[in-house]
């Protein structure tokens, strides 16, 4: 995962602003350790980050932005802080979603509502059918998702629908997709520092490009999330091929 150094080399167009940016906010729980906090506090000020951060993204003409907020693999988490994280979720939803929806942001959820509480699938509903007609920008939050098990889901869909070989391409799979009708991200953040993907849109992260900061999400701000679009504006995409001026 790139670190966001800028790559000095022409053979490519230099990009405008990227269409769909992802989030893997990370660091939540350190940031409040280093602090003297608990975990659940540094859930809390991730959370209240949140708002701001997509506000921002709006100012920079960003379109499309998906936050990787609860895994599947996170359910291994202590039972305490998985209930936690769940009714922060919920409070979040409540408070957040009517101040941005009258900035014109459409909520979706990305990932399997079944395990969800009722509550939390009843707040994901409501935000999602609040903001459906909204167009300033498409927020996608990934709450129980998996990578990998969004793929296994769509193959048996398939199967189910008694497709054959040949009927299936990339263009197919896809609307099998829990992201069908979004672009792939262009751009995918993490935080905190860490170097890899943790099962987040294995598929749809073929031709993104990578920005690793060591700064934990609760402190990624404006300014932070600047540099991260500064760094993919002096990128050079070629997805496979050759470009030359």
């Amino acid at each position: 995962m790139s670190t966001g150094a800028v790559r000095d080399h022409d053979d490519g167009p230099m990009p405008g602003p990227p269409t769909h940016v992802a989030v893997i906010m990370d660091g939540n729980g350190r940031w409040a350790v280093k602090r003297g906090l608990s975990r659940a506090e540094g859930h809390r000020a991730g959370l209240e980050n949140v708002r701001p951060v997509i506000k921002h993204f709006v100012r920079a003409d960003v379109k499309y932005v998906t936050l990787f907020a609860f895994s599947t693999e996170n359910w291994t988490r202590p039972a305490a802080e998985v209930e936690s994280l769940m009714d922060l979720l919920g409070i979040a939803l409540r408070v957040e979603v009517q101040p941005l929806h009258e900035e014109g942001v459409r909520f979706r959820h990305i990932g399997r509502p079944d395990a969800l509480s009722a509550g939390l699938q009843r707040e994901l509903l409501r935000a999602v059918e609040l903001t459906r007609e909204n167009t300033t920008l498409t927020l996608s939050i990934a709450v129980n998702y998996g990578g990998r098990a969004e793929m296994i889901e769509a193959v048996r869909a398939m199967v189910a629908d008694h497709l054959e070989p040949s009927e299936i391409t990339e263009e197919v799979f896809e609307r099998y997709l829990y992201t069908v009708g979004l672009p792939d991200p262009d751009l995918i953040i993490r935080t905190a520092g860490e170097m890899r993907l943790s099962n987040f849109l294995l598929w749809q992260s073929a031709y993104s490009e990578y920005y690793s900061t060591p700064v934990p999400w609760p402190a990624f701000d404006e300014n932070e999330l600047d540099k991260a679009l500064n760094a993919f504006r002096q990128r050079r995409r070629r997805y496979g091929g050759v470009i030359r001026d």
